[in-house]
């Protein structure tokens, strides 16, 4: 058996200094390294292996972080935090207090720009070639790496449309394994399948039509091709593209054949690649079960019930969906405002829409609910996935925002349910037809409840209720962090004091329960799992504000900072929202 190498790679400095027939068994020790660590820490697994040689590739032949390369999302760079500087920290990824799933810029220099959401990485690393040229760094490189699955984003048009009219030093590498979470889907999808297959003509080229130089498709495999390539590249200037054909999950035969499965595992053999099962008998359903379970259940007494998800079906439960009634359910690709603009076109057309979005993703498409959704008053219903503090992706993932961002747009109905039945009915009543939009939230992850799927119930829009009673103390929560609230309350010496309360609409508010709240009590406690500007404690207090009424409040939720990445347990903790620190603040008020 050879030396060991790629224990002495520190930097990429240490990798230029090993003769390029070297590199073959870097990647070979890189990629053993990715999978003997995700395989008991878990992860982002396949991604990360399908660009082991395009990640050994670009740090030979580039002088990183001179030259800035951006990846995009960030699920495949984990053998670029392996070869730069983080080999030996690489076990604490995604864990508290390590380093994260993504490219982070207050991390490493390597890590150029921050990511997480996808198809941002052509923009940026354009923005970055312009002023190197402006600051007169002709001869600085700036790579984007980006999927097939986000090229295909709308944002990524942009970013190549304005590059093929500029002079700037850019190289896109297209690394196309024809999947992203889930398959990659649409036309584009089909575009790249026939100039793999060598079907396309030449002369019908999308990149060379947008006035960039464009190369491959080449083995993305292929070290010495790579290299060779990416040396003749580094002396074009101007804008450049290179299409490489790659495999999701390479050198994990498992990982290979179920790229979905194995997009992030959780824990598995490293050997055989099997993965460790999870008993999930006696576990209560996942949010996202219930919501798609729900959606076809009721789609099966409404023909108009539409299902939409941008690439997310899999992650959302929409498969369900999509498998019961293939022609009224679309993945749309990464295209969140094109989500929601062709939910507000079915809506005009009578057709009842469910798109079901991550509550980060549809920060994205803003706009579009703004200007297409809630200022026409179409009743889209929006179901945002991932609401909360979702765990070890961190920052750019977390759901805190949305009640705050949705809270100030005229006509939008925000409602969280507290547990799966309430999500079913809220989902019931929506499709019964509303007069304006709606959006659900609901976390990642487990529910409470086995026996959920009871009859379904109509909900009345904007009322809340009483869960507890108690003397002089109102508790207002809003979704699920309630049952943190009532296992709390449980707690305290004198609950008697405490009344427990639960908002399912954040907007409309029920004034007609609050104006009663105002007159039994002389102190409120409002909690929510989202920040506090503009979030539920502030809409409490803007009501009491503007009725004159003078009670004294007290707000918790998320501070005002990006909050990063740990399990939910963790994170809760931190930000006082899990059960014991909810305790001890009730207590001190009794």
């Amino acid at each position: 058996m050879s030396e060991k190498l790629l224990q002495n790679i520190f930097n990429p400095i240490d990798l230029r200094k090993l003769n390029p027939n070297q590199l073959p068994q870097i990647a070979q020790e890189l990629r053993q390294y990715i999978i003997d660590i995700i395989a008991t820490k878990e992860g982002h697994l396949g991604a990360s292996l399908g660009v082991v040689e395009l990640t050994i590739a670009l740090h030979y032949v580039f002088n990183t972080p001179e030259d800035l390369l951006v990846w995009d999302v960030g699920h495949l760079a984990y053998g670029h935090k392996i070869l730069t500087e983080r080999r030996e920290i690489f076990h604490t990824n995604r864990q508290l207090n390590g380093i994260s799933g993504f490219p982070k810029r207050s991390e490493s220099v390597y890590d150029t720009f921050g990511v997480g959401h996808s198809s941002t990485s052509i923009s940026a690393a354009l923005g970055m070639a312009i002023a190197s040229n402006i600051k007169g760094e002709t001869e600085k490189q700036h790579i984007a790496v980006i999927g097939d699955a986000s090229i295909a984003s709308g944002m990524a048009f942009e970013g190549l449309n304005h590059a093929g009219v500029t002079n700037a030093n850019l190289l896109v590498i297209l690394n196309d394994n024809a999947i992203g979470i889930d398959p990659s889907v649409g036309a584009l999808k089909h575009y790249l399948t026939s100039v793999k297959e060598g079907k396309n003509h030449k002369d019908n080229n999308i990149i060379t039509s947008l006035n960039i130089d464009y190369s491959g498709p080449i083995d993305g495999h292929d070290l010495p091709k790579l290299i060779s390539e990416l040396e003749r590249l580094k002396k074009i200037k101007g804008p450049k593209f290179l299409h490489i054909i790659t495999i999701k999950g390479k050198g994990l035969q498992l990982a290979e054949e179920d790229q979905v499965k194995y997009h992030a595992p959780g824990k598995f053999d490293a050997v055989t690649g099997k993965i460790h099962s999870k008993s999930e008998e006696g576990l209560p359903p996942k949010f996202q079960d219930v919501f798609g379970l729900t959606l076809v259940e009721l789609a099966k007494q409404n023909k108009k019930i539409i299902g939409i998800t941008p690439a997310m079906p899999s992650g959302s439960s929409m498969k369900f969906m999509m498998e019961a009634f293939p022609e009224r359910a679309f993945d749309v690709g990464i295209a969140e405002q094109h989500a929601v603009t062709l939910s507000a076109g079915m809506a005009t057309q009578g057709m009842v829409v469910f798109c079901n979005i991550y509550s980060t993703f549809l920060q994205r498409a803003y706009d579009q609910v703004i200007h297409d959704v809630a200022l026409q008053n179409l009743p889209v219903i929006f179901c945002l996935d991932r609401a909360g503090l979702v765990g070890e992706d961190g920052a750019t993932h977390h759901g805190v925002f949305d009640i705050s961002y949705l809270s100030c747009i005229p006509n939008m109905i925000i409602c969280a349910p507290m547990d799966e039945i309430e999500l079913r009915n809220i989902m019931y009543t929506a499709q019964l037809g509303l007069k304006n939009p709606i959006a659900i939230r609901y976390p990642r992850g487990r529910g409470k409840i086995f026996d959920w799927q009871k009859p379904f119930k109509k909900i009345e829009i904007g009322k809340a209720k009483e869960l507890k009673n108690g003397s002089r103390i109102a508790i207002l929560s809003t979704g699920t962090i309630g049952n943190n609230v009532a296992e709390a309350i449980s707690k305290v010496k004198n609950q008697h004091e405490l009344s427990h309360y639960h908002f399912p609409f954040v907007k409309p508010l029920d004034e007609s329960l609050l104006k009663d709240i105002f007159m039994k009590y002389d102190q409120i406690i409002t909690v929510e799992e989202n920040v506090l500007i503009g979030g539920f404690g502030s809409a409490i207090n803007q009501f009491f504000l503007n009725k004159k009424y003078t009670i004294l409040i007290k707000n918790i939720g998320i501070s005002d900072h990006f909050i990063e990445h740990g399990t939910v347990n963790q994170l809760q903790e931190i930000t006082a929202l899990d059960v014991n620190s909810l305790t001890k603040l009730f207590a001190s008020y009794c």
